[in-house]
């Protein structure tokens, strides 16, 4: 039985990776050893550690390493710290392999943590382009890695092109859109969103339409992160439609962006907006594919929009670079321009479905690779 010891991060991961979990799982030739870190346990950031115990799932390990300071100095050190505790986890659990998820800077810890360790290393959703230290990070994890079980055949090219063995990439697609498949083919907003997320704001009526928001700091742009927000709040102020908004993740400048939605919530009357923290994956993708628009510049724009065919206003530099769908609008950071372009795509309505990150089964396929791939100290060779 070889051991698979999954590193789990922050919220966005665990949507990343949850059907593949799922297929770890459940593969005779498989133990599955789930690590919770950094952000994943913090209740600020939406405790994504509850909804993986909501699903079934045992932790084997929780490493609590995130500074306080939201700030570039906070990053390095929480980087070092998840390194030094998650050589200690993989010390003890002794796993056959390990699997990093995409790109964030806690992920880094993971790799260096197993590289040093000699514990082969694999290393998903790596060879994209976005705009800022996200791609530095993904492909320095992408040189430390073993095998690369990538989401689209652009990144499967690119990791190839950095110099990795090509019987090492596999292009199995992107576990999130396995969600998505199961949400387009049983898409009803059949619960209230308000009683079951609770959040803060007024109780909205949805039945008509309603905007999604989901924001977060550019690290390189971390210091301009309040400017940023206060521009998109301005935004859907001036629009005035029923919009449920979503906190920031734990970046560089976060701190920015909270306090900007505190101070303007403060100062304006925003009834129409309803802040919520985090969603389980599928429900939180049940509110996507239901709304008319999505804005800001998170990747599940990007990914599971694009697979869904919601309208997206993708907004600054963020994804940068990143291969997308028909459905995406880009724009500048402007009140007009982010205004324009929802505008825009409220009158353009539904996209039709696009496959670039797959087509819904890559999370069985991702077991599939764990459980052939030889293994031989650091290096993986496939049969």
């Amino acid at each position: 039985m070889r051991k698979v010891a999954v590193v789990i991060t922050a919220r966005p991961s665990y949507s990343r990776i949850k059907t593949a979990l799922r297929a770890i799982e459940a593969h005779p030739d498989l133990e599955l050893q789930l690590v919770v870190a950094a952000s994943a346990l913090l209740e600020r950031y939406g405790t994504a550690v509850r909804y993986m115990e909501a699903d079934g799932f045992t932790i084997a390990a929780r490493v609590f390493n995130v500074l306080e300071g939201e700030n570039l100095t906070a990053q390095a050190k929480t980087t070092g710290l998840g390194i030094m505790e998650l050589s200690n986890v993989f010390a003890n659990l002794q796993p056959d392999v390990v699997v990093t998820v995409a790109d964030r800077f806690e992920t880094m810890a993971t790799a260096i943590a197993a590289s040093y360790m000699n514990i082969p290393l694999v290393h998903i959703q790596g060879g994209e382009v976005t705009g800022n230290i996200d791609e530095k990070v993904r492909h320095a994890i992408t040189k430390l890695s073993d095998r690369h079980l990538v989401a689209s055949e652009d990144a499967r090219q690119r990791v190839i092109r950095m110099g990795e063995w090509e019987h090492t990439v596999v292009n199995t697609g992107c576990p999130s859109i396995d969600l998505a498949e199961e949400v387009r083919l049983q898409p009803a907003f059949d619960f209230d969103v308000f009683e079951r997320y609770g959040g803060v704001g007024a109780e909205l009526d949805l039945s008509k339409g309603y905007l999604v928001v989901m924001q977060h700091p550019v690290t390189t742009e971390y210091a301009e992160a309040r400017a940023h927000i206060d521009l998109t709040l301005a935004a859907i102020h001036a629009l005035g439609l029923p919009t449920l908004w979503f906190w920031p993740n734990v970046d560089a400048g976060s701190d920015g962006t909270s306090k900007g939605i505190r101070s303007f919530r403060e100062r304006h009357n925003i009834d129409h907006i309803h802040f919520f923290k985090n969603m389980e994956g599928r429900d939180f993708l049940r509110v996507l594919f239901n709304a008319d628009c999505l804005i800001g510049n998170s990747s599940v724009g990007i990914r599971e929009c694009s697979y869904l065919g919601v309208p997206v206003v993708n907004i600054g530099t963020r994804q940068n670079g990143r291969q997308r769908g028909p459905n995406v609008v880009d724009t500048g950071y402007s009140i007009a321009g982010i205004t324009e372009s929802i505008q825009a795509q409220l009158a353009h309505g539904k996209y039709a479905p696009a496959d670039v990150y797959g087509g819904g089964d890559a999370g069985a396929k991702i077991a599939d690779e764990l459980a052939g791939m030889v293994l031989s100290f650091a290096k993986v060779i496939r049969y």
